[in-house]
């Protein structure tokens, strides 16, 4: 039987979803119809992350979920793909005899053929490199599965950054630039197909081009070249590295409205002693330097970053001064996660390994204060007008409506309820903010006057 409706589950980061959509568009390329709901399809697939054990956890469910769904649907079949297949291949292959193909990160684009390659006699392939070196380009099939008004473009591939708690280099391989001017024309492509907030995203923004060379583009110039290329009217980053965020793109942001004052910079500590002990090449000192640079230049900006608590050998007076710091650094949004033990990155062999219990307390508590810092910037937003990019009926009711301002990433920050005014799906439109919650607004819209 050959499979003609597709049922695709995306786990994971923003780049995950990013290769999800590559994945679509290959099966689509081959005839393949996507639906939405698993009991529609003929092929399962779930798309997954394998960075930390949570996610691990995350994608055993759903692939034990998917295996109940095939068992009831005679000639259905089942395939595995992303970091997970790339991390535990052989182990998942052992633990699933019901799944017909494993992918690793490098093959998803291949996936039509490889589908097309599957026996009846031998119905299980698992495909994994060593080192990954796949890399995506513009004439690569994709199918967008974001609302039509915004999407992401990957920029980057991988990660040279040596940090100690992390895997990506190990499962997505070394950094790998794309050209600037293949860039350019997927987001003319993406802008021809309506996305009015395009987000730049990668392991690391601040990395790209370093190894194309000397001489050769940098996240300058792809932002340059964006806004003389396109007429997108919102440029959105995801992520910062803190070393690497220069005035040049700083200015660059303060000179171009269209490119958001959004800075996303995962700090992951502030203790030097945990930060020397990550791998992370900076310290308390020149985070704050880094701050207070962004906000001279662009005193508006929103800043979010995300903490990492319970790595090995934190102690209660580290938590105490990232609690501090949190306090006068007064960050727009911040995450807290608990550090995931990880065997395979150097991180797991330090001493003084850290209770869950503990790391669960310390991240509540953190929570805790950034929920009061974010409630009262969101409170000094009452009464203002912001653009907000309304992306239709809200999920908490449909007598309101729902949207973002420049200040608030999709899937990530907090939203904008609408409840006075109207407009279309897609628009960017004045709203005079009314209300605030510690991650959500409420404003309604400014009518235009005669």
């Amino acid at each position: 039987m050959v499979a003609n409706k597709v049922f695709i589950q995306s786990l994971g980061c923003p780049k995950n979803l990013v290769d999800s959509e590559v994945i679509s568009g290959a099966l689509s390329a081959a005839g393949y119809e996507g639906v939405e709901f698993p009991e529609e399809a003929d092929l399962l697939l779930v798309n997954t992350c394998g960075f930390i054990t949570p996610a691990v956890e995350e994608g055993i469910d759903a692939i034990l979920n998917l295996v109940g769904i095939k068992q009831e649907k005679a000639g259905c079949r089942l395939v595995v793909a992303g970091c997970m297949v790339q991390r535990y291949g052989d182990e998942l292959r052992k633990e699933f005899p019901e799944v017909d193909l494993f992918i690793g990160v490098d093959q998803i684009a291949g996936i039509a053929e490889q589908l097309a390659a599957l026996s009846s006699v031998t119905p299980e392939i698992t495909a994994t490199a060593t080192t990954p070196g796949y890399l995506m380009d513009s004439r690569t099939p994709r199918q967008v599965s974001t609302p039509y008004f915004r999407s992401y473009l990957k920029i980057t591939e991988g990660c040279s950054n040596r940090c100690s708690y992390c895997l990506i280099p190990g499962l997505r391989g070394p950094l790998r630039s794309r050209g600037l001017a293949d860039l350019i024309m997927e987001a003319q492509l993406l802008e021809a197909e309506g996305t009015r907030e395009l987000t730049l995203i990668a392991q690391d923004l601040t990395a790209y081009g370093l190894d194309l060379g000397a001489g050769r583009e940098r996240l300058a110039d792809l932002l340059r070249a964006l806004l003389t290329e396109t007429s997108i009217p919102w440029l959105r980053m995801l992520y910062l590295y803190p070393m690497r965020l220069n005035d040049e793109v700083l200015q660059l942001v303060a000179a171009n409205p269209r490119v958001l004052p959004y800075f996303d910079i995962p700090l992951q500590h502030i203790s030097d002693r945990i930060l020397q002990a990550m791998n992370r090449p900076y310290t308390r000192r020149s985070v704050e330097e880094l701050l207070a640079r962004i906000r001279k230049i662009l005193p508006l900006a929103a800043i979010r970053t995300t903490f990492m608590v319970g790595f090995p050998g934190e102690t209660a007076a580290d938590v105490a001064e990232l609690a501090e710091f949190m306090r006068a650094a007064r960050l727009d949004n911040v995450g807290i996660f608990c550090y995931s033990n990880e065997a395979e990155c150097a991180a797991a062999k330090l001493p003084d390994q850290c209770p869950e219990e503990v790391k669960i307390a310390r991240k509540d508590e953190l929570m805790r204060v950034q929920a009061q810092i974010s409630l009262e910037i969101n409170q000094g937003k009452v009464g203002t007008v912001e653009p907000v990019l309304v992306e239709g009926l809200s999920r908490e009711s449909d007598l309101l409506l729902e949207g973002r301002t420049r200040y608030q990433a999709p899937e990530i920050d907090g939203v904008v309820y609408i409840n006075a005014g109207t407009c279309e799906v897609g628009e960017i439109v004045e709203v005079r903010i009314t209300e605030a919650h510690p991650y959500d607004l409420v404003g309604e819209i400014v009518e235009e006057e005669g």
